[in-house]
Parts: structure tokens; sequence; C-alpha cells
């Protein structure tokens, strides 16, 4: 995939929607693609996180450990980001994350990241959307977990 191309690729992500052409080569020139096959882990719950990733193509699934074992909690696909977390928090990896199909991803290091959201305040703004989003789907998910088991 050329340059330009992964620069369109950007622009359709909604994070990215509002940042202009020359920045996105940039974010495209300076991250990382990388491909992972089907089962293979992309980053593991407990580790240090050191990069945030977006997914060009494919699926994987959100897995959190649990007293009763591994817990599915989520799937990303196309366009969905991850990884922000242990970034902006300094945490942590709070999930594993694996490949569930051929994966392709743009890994952003930490150090790119912080300068995004720095550089492109609307793009923090979306960051708090997202997590914003996902806390709400996780509380949901817990009050229909204690009804079932109650």
């Amino acid at each position: 995939m050329s340059l330009n191309e992964e620069v369109e690729l950007l622009r359709n992500i909604p994070l990215f929607a509002n940042i202009e052409p020359s920045k996105l080569k940039l974010l495209a020139f300076t991250s990382e693609r990388l491909t992972f096959e089907a089962g293979q882990t992309l980053v593991r719950q407990g580790d240090i996180g050191d990069a945030a990733y977006i997914i060009i193509d494919g699926e994987a699934d959100v897995i959190v450990e649990s007293p009763n074992g591994p817990l599915r909690v989520a799937t990303f696909g196309k366009n969905d980001f991850f990884g922000e977390i242990a970034i902006l928090c300094d945490v942590p990896r709070t999930a594993t994350v694996t490949a569930s199909t051929r994966l392709t991803t743009l890994k952003i290091s930490k150090e790119l990241f912080f300068r995004l959201i720095t550089e492109f305040p609307q793009m923090a703004v979306e960051i708090m959307r997202v997590l914003a989003h996902r806390l709400e789907k996780t509380t949901a998910d817990l009050r229909r977990a204690a009804g079932e088991s109650g």
C-alpha cells in the first residue's frame, strides 16, 4: 500500500477525519504497519503500553482475565483503535488483544500519539468520546451480568 493510500485510509477513520493531509502523511510515514495472523496476540493484559494501534483490516478479540478464566469482552474491526488507555494513564494493558482473522494494523508509538493529541485537540476530544462510549458499554454489561447472577 502506498503512502497516499494509507493517508486516504486514515482520513476515513473518525479520529483523524479533521487532520490535514500533510499531517496524516507524517502519521502514515512514522507509524509502523504490522500484519498478524489469526490467533496471534498483539498486546497482553498486564504488559506495559508503549503504543496504540489502528486496525486497517481484519478483526481482533479483546480478552480480559477473570476469576472464571479468559472472557471476550469486545471485538475490534476496521478503523477501530486501541491501546490508548495504557499510554494515557501509564498503567499496564487492561486487556489482551488477539487477532481473530488476518489483521493489518498501524502501530503508533507513545511519543507520536502524545504529539498528535497535543497538536490536534479535536483528536483528543474524539478519543474521549470513544473512551466514554466504551465505559458506558462496560457499565451496561456489568449491570446486565449482575442482574443475571442475582
